[in-house]
């Protein structure tokens, strides 16, 4: 039971680690995704700090 456990487990990680690397292709393509998701916080931010 617990090689079939091993074995789902690996699996998972490793259909996760392949969505996650196919979605940037590259490390620059990381650097896009991280570099766009901080300008989302920061607009959030912007937009909460001119509310108050």
């Amino acid at each position: 039971m617990r090689t079939l456990r091993k074995i789902a487990l690996f699996a998972i990680a490793g259909t996760l680690l392949g969505t996650t690397l196919s979605a940037c292709n590259t490390i620059e393509g990381a650097g896009q995704d991280v570099q766009a998701g901080g300008r989302a916080v920061e607009r959030s931010a912007d937009s909460v700090q001119k509310k108050m």
